[in-house]
């Protein structure tokens, strides 16, 4: 099970474009640096994105 989502994986989940995925990654790990995480550029962490985006019906796995 991944830990970390990529962009690619932040495009399907979402179905943005990649410029808006990374713009997603970047302020959300924008936020984990503020609250003292260390972070990877191009990657977001798996919990603090599915804490921030809710989902109603069915989801695309990401695997």
């Amino acid at each position: 099970m991944k830990e970390f989502y990529t962009v690619e994986d932040i495009e399907k989940i979402l179905g943005v474009s990649r410029a808006k995925a990374y713009k997603i990654i970047r302020s959300l790990n924008q936020e984990l640096n503020e609250e003292g995480y260390k972070t990877l550029k191009g990657r977001v962490n798996k919990i603090k994105f599915d804490s921030r985006y809710i989902y109603k019906g069915e989801r695309n796995e990401v695997v």
